[in-house]
């Protein structure tokens, strides 16, 4: 359930859920005097090497940021690249992700898919629901607000079917999200040195922590994401509450 955990990690746990704003694709091209779809290809790389070294760092759940409800608004070549991304790295992994334990989810709305894509999603998800290692949740076709629409909505219709009833809360708005099922986002994580969170998991950044990184996502890996789980232990997690002793002045006020 996307809600503040009952008995918080101590600050020198490393995160659990980590999500990943993956930023810089198209930068990183341009900079190389390529196109934007070989950004994008090195971006799939990139995303390989980091499920590859986030268990070794503690991490049991990576959401990962893949395409947005308003990444419809780019030119139609970029959208056509970005979908044949999904299918070849749904070939390429999927056998390696299903022997290593890794759990795929898909968070966002499945409507106005391409059939194809969908069915590969459906596929990438029932091939390895059976695994417990890891979580791999990508967001795709993805909005916080959508995503916090839509909940509203089932409920509404369940309301309506006499299926519920009473007011609606927090407990069963978050119930009613994609992520539902999943840990707490602990951190959640933007590179190319970019900072705002894009309408990514709007409602579960509630409590989770910060972070920015200047690193082109086709350059992250290991190293980036132990960074970032270095700078989550420094930090104070008080979910509203007091600030721990010797706790950094910087962090008082969250």
């Amino acid at each position: 359930m996307p809600a503040t955990p009952s008995h918080p990690a101590a600050p020198t746990d490393g995160p659990r859920h980590v999500a990943l704003i993956m930023d810089g694709n198209g930068r990183w091209a341009e900079a190389r005097g390529l196109p934007r779809a070989m950004g994008h290809r090195e971006g799939v790389q990139a995303l390989k090497r980091t499920v590859q070294a986030a268990p070794a760092l503690g991490i049991t759940c990576l959401t990962v940021f893949g395409f947005s409800t308003e990444n419809w608004r780019r030119p139609a070549e970029e959208v056509s690249d970005l979908m044949g991304l999904v299918r070849s790295y749904v070939a390429s992994d999927l056998k390696r992700l299903e022997r290593e334990g890794v759990k795929v989810r898909v968070l966002g709305r499945r409507t106005g898919l391409p059939a194809d894509i969908a069915a590969i999603i459906d596929r990438a998800e029932a091939t390895t629901a059976h695994n417990d290692k890891f979580v791999l949740q990508v967001a795709f076709n993805y909005g916080g607000r959508a995503d916090i629409v839509d909940a509203a909505q089932r409920h509404i219709d369940r309301v309506l079917a006499g299926e519920a009833t009473g007011p609606l809360d927090e407990e069963t708005l978050g119930g009613g999200l994609s992520t539902a099922g999943a840990p707490p986002v602990d951190v959640i994580v933007r590179t190319s040195g970019e900072q705002r969170l894009s309408n990514f998991l709007l409602w579960e950044a509630a409590y989770a922590e910060l972070v920015y990184q200047n690193v082109l996502w086709p350059d992250y890996g290991p190293e980036a994401l132990a960074d970032v789980v270095e700078q989550y232990r420094n930090r104070d997690r008080r979910f509203g509450g007091r600030a721990t002793p010797n706790a950094a002045p910087a962090l008082a006020a969250g």
